[in-house]
């Protein structure tokens, strides 16, 4: 497994946010983390990438121990984290902003190389590069944050509500794009309020409820489950 979390509790002062929260990603695979707002999916990908401190459990990239280490040691490590609410740079050009994701590259040449791939993924942003950031569109800045996480060139990549706030039609163009970089070989953890395409997408997936996984299997299994399709696939018992 290139991630495995195993009993992982985090407390935000006296409240638990996770409670004993174990799942594995396997390399190449895209593993969904689905459940309501407050479940903990997003605590989970912040304790992932060092960002949040885990009072007891572990997590093993690679077979390495990683609970606990600083986010720049983790980003190092080959994991990037592609925060809720995208995080660009406004008032730095989408260039910039890439380069800001570069940090862990050791050459100009994988810098380069890095930035190829990025263009070569999302052509606008190779027309845009000279724009500024904060004037790009929603699907745009979507596509910059998700561009800047892959510059550090990670074998797991955290995307956290990669379709929030985008229309339908963008929606469907970021999780087109979610596939194309994972069957390029980037690994990829996913939490997302839109069920339906994140199991569409995903081999396997968990349903995190107030901090607990409560389910866990294939994604087309549990696409088809009588809880998840009434919880969150917005489907009625009949």
């Amino acid at each position: 497994m290139l991630l495995t979390v195993d009993n992982l509790n985090v407390f935000y002062g006296a409240v638990q946010a996770l409670r004993d929260v174990s799942f594995t990603v396997g390399r190449g695979e895209i593993v969904s983390l689905i459940g309501a707002n407050g479940a903990g999916k997003s605590t989970t990908l912040r304790t992932l990438s060092g960002v949040v401190r885990p009072v007891s459990g572990s997590v093993f990239h690679d077979g390495k121990a990683i609970a606990g280490l600083p986010p720049h040691r983790i980003a190092r490590l080959g994991i990037a984290h592609v925060p809720e609410g995208r995080g660009v740079f406004a008032n730095m050009s989408v260039r910039e902003n890439l380069e800001m994701g570069a940090y862990t590259r050791s050459s100009r040449k994988e810098v380069e190389e890095s930035f190829d791939r990025v263009f070569g993924l999302f052509p606008r942003l190779s027309e845009r590069a000279s724009q500024l950031a904060g004037t790009l569109s929603g699907g745009e800045q979507q596509m910059l944050a998700i561009g800047r996480g892959l510059v550090q060139r990670p074998d797991l990549l955290l995307l956290d509500e990669p379709s929030m706030g985008l229309s339908p039609l963008l929606v469907r163009d970021i999780f087109r794009l979610i596939q194309e970089i994972n069957r390029t070989g980037t690994t990829i953890l996913l939490v997302e309020q839109n069920a339906y395409m994140a199991l569409s997408v995903a081999d396997r997936a968990y349903v995190l409820e107030t901090g607990e996984v409560t389910l866990s299997g294939k994604a087309s299994e549990l696409r088809k489950d009588p809880k998840v399709r009434e919880a969150y696939l917005g489907e009625a018992k009949g």
